[in-house]
């Protein structure tokens, strides 16, 4: 009977995936690229969640919608009423906000047409992971996938011992910076970015630091902490890349400089953001330390 219930339960299963499938197909034509006459509509529809689609809305405010700085292009799905129900940039990083499982499957499909390679998926919950089995088709599995804790904070914040030498980030300090960086892509996906494609990465954080959004410390010569605004809006500042020199740790530093950032970016938004792999509990405990709270759950996928 326990064998039965058990081949009956995987038939359901199957079942309703082709059913799924099936339907995503057919709600293909509700997928259309989006140009530059979309801009309002798009950010309209990401201001709904403005914390969990940063990255995107900043994309479409500092590049515009069509834009090789993008990496991919956005696309968009509408229902039978013309209204959206799903926006994604897909490309090397592919990010996707859907309020419909229509639009998540249909946008799946959409993503295996992309002309540049996809390397990195992202979306809050459970959500990448169901884009991906109408993405892959169940076919292979990728390479790693993993799961991070939404970290926020806004006012009011802990105050804690000043850092009186945190600043942005120079020219001059851009071969630092982007070790630092890279070091920390490296722990998270495996891949040294200065590696795979130097040129690329470099140019890529030095625009940041041009746009004023890398923040460092240094002991005279010696990077000791960093990280990147990566995307911006009205509202949301995101961070990434936090790191502390390994000589100095443990005392305090990455939690007093995030702090005080915190405190400095909160004049102009309403919340600080950052993403972090669930495995990293010592990093999280430096972001408690600093006032950020874990909020949600989102799933980073290495194609």
């Amino acid at each position: 009977m326990r064998l039965q219930l058990a081949h009956n339960a995987e038939n359901t299963r199957a079942t309703s995936l082709d059913f799924v499938f099936a339907n995503a197909v057919a709600n293909l034509n509700r997928v259309s690229l989006l140009t530059e006459s979309d801009r309002p509509e798009a950010l309209e529809f990401l201001k709904k969640r403005p914390v969990h689609t940063v990255v995107m809305t900043s994309f479409i405010n500092d590049n515009g919608i069509e834009s090789p700085n993008n990496r991919g292009k956005f696309y968009a799905y509408r229902n039978a009423a013309g209204q959206l129900e799903g926006v994604a940039l897909i490309g090397h990083t592919t990010l996707v906000e859907s309020h419909s499982e229509n639009a998540l499957t249909a946008l799946a499909l959409k993503a295996r047409e992309s002309e540049t390679p996809i390397k990195i998926m992202m979306s809050d919950g459970d959500s990448i992971e169901y884009f991906w089995q109408f993405y892959s088709g169940e076919q292979h599995e990728p390479r790693l996938v993993c799961e991070e804790r939404l970290f926020e904070i806004k006012f009011p914040v802990i105050v804690r011992d000043p850092v009186e030498n945190l600043r942005l980030a120079t020219e001059a300090d851009l071969l630092p910076v982007a070790e630092a960086h890279a070091e920390i892509a490296f722990v998270e996906s495996g891949i040294n970015p200065l590696e795979k494609d130097r040129e690329g990465f470099l140019k890529r954080v030095l625009r940041r630091i041009n746009q004023n959004r890398v923040w460092v410390v240094f002991d005279n010569e010696k990077l000791v902490f960093q990280t990147q605004i990566v995307a911006e809006t009205d509202d949301v500042k995101y961070l990434e890349g936090v790191y502390v020199n390994p000589e100095y740790r443990g005392q305090g530093i990455g939690s007093n400089c995030l702090s005080q950032l915190s405190r400095t970016l909160l004049e102009n938004v309403k919340h600080v953001c950052l993403l972090s792999n669930v495995e990293f509990q010592g990093a999280h405990k430096a972001y408690a330390k600093a006032g950020f709270k874990s909020k949600d759950c989102c799933v980073t996928i290495f194609v």
